[in-house]
């Protein structure tokens, strides 16, 4: 077959809910008495597999006819080199998109929403169908584009962790993470289950959870009748990001004065881990991509010196 041109188009897909139900049971006939015998609906899941599955084929079709086409599952992201020129398309939901920008520089970035009955596609701006439009567009260099701010944590050994959405400070398991927190010229020792520092990217997902779940107990708590409040979502290319201490718990050894706040590139975050074990950062929802965060290490964070992003408007 004939292609348009020899450029490297990196297809990232992942596997589907059923996927994942078999390869837990064996069989689809196993996964389905499972998911029957618990009352649920199977031909949800099969439904859902069959639409993305044939989303995944037509976009091989139409990116072999535009490029040298690779097919990448996101499992194998960790460990994937990307060339400099390659052209990444990512057929969502929007968490994979997240998932796969953490690991590129200033790569042109397509998101492809696979359903949109079912995703919001937030980071999903084009339908499989648009494609053969698209991809030559962004060869050519006629797309807009859109940068992201990264976060990043450093620890004192130089081990660095990126993050698109967000970045989790605390511990493998739910308990409690004991450290020291250092934000301007402020430090106290705290216990909580955890800090999030989130980019605008990630503003609208875990930290808007957490804003409305504080805000809610404490309008319970106080019972002070006041409307819904504006979640502190911020551009996406913003020079900043914001930190939130979850569920922080006041004794004689561990205070709570400092559980929200900004992180810029003048003002950064650091945490010494006095968590004897199981001490963990990790990004974007991803926890078997992790640093160890244990008793006496330092982590400093702060903007990443890149921008993610680069994805490209529909319009």
């Amino acid at each position: 077959m004939e292609r348009l041109t020899e450029n490297r188009i990196v297809l990232v897909i992942r596997e589907t809910r059923l996927d994942d139900l078999i390869a837990r049971f064996n069989t689809r006939r196993q996964a389905k008495f499972y998911v029957e015998h618990l009352g649920a609906d199977f031909s949800v899941y099969e439904a859902e597999h069959d639409r993305y599955r044939a989303a995944v084929s037509e976009c091989r079709t139409v990116l072999s006819r535009l490029g040298r086409l690779e097919t990448l599952d996101r499992s194998f992201l960790t460990n994937f080199i990307f060339g400099p020129h390659d052209t990444i398309v990512v057929l969502g939901q929007d968490g994979i998109v997240a998932n796969t920008l953490k690991y590129l520089d200033k790569h042109k970035v397509i998101g492809v929403n696979p359903d949109p009955d079912a995703y919001d596609g937030v980071l999903l701006p084009f339908s499989v169908s648009q494609l053969e439009s698209v991809v030559p567009s962004v060869f050519e260099g006629q797309r807009d584009i859109r940068q992201v701010t990264m976060a990043k944590a450093v620890l004192d050994n130089g081990q660095t962790l990126y993050a698109v959405n967000d970045l989790f400070i605390g511990v493998k398991s739910h308990g409690s993470a004991r450290y020291i927190l250092k934000t301007g010229s402020s430090q106290e020792h705290q216990s909580s289950s955890g800090i999030i520092v989130s980019t605008g990217l990630g503003s609208t997902g875990w930290l808007k959870s957490l804003i409305i779940g504080a805000v809610s107990i404490a309008r319970e708590v106080t019972q002070v009748d006041q409307h819904e409040p504006t979640i502190g979502a911020f551009p996406w290319d913003a020079d900043h990001l914001y930190f939130t201490v979850r569920e922080p718990f006041p004794s004689k050894v561990s205070s709570t004065s400092l559980v929200f706040g900004k992180v810029t590139p003048e003002s950064p975050l650091q945490i010494i881990s006095q968590t004897a074990e199981s001490g963990v950062i990790f990004s974007d929802g991803i926890e078997k991509d992790f640093l160890d965060f244990n008793s006496g290490a330092c982590a400093t964070i702060t903007i990443a010196e890149k921008k993610a992003g680069w994805s490209f408007d529909a319009h």
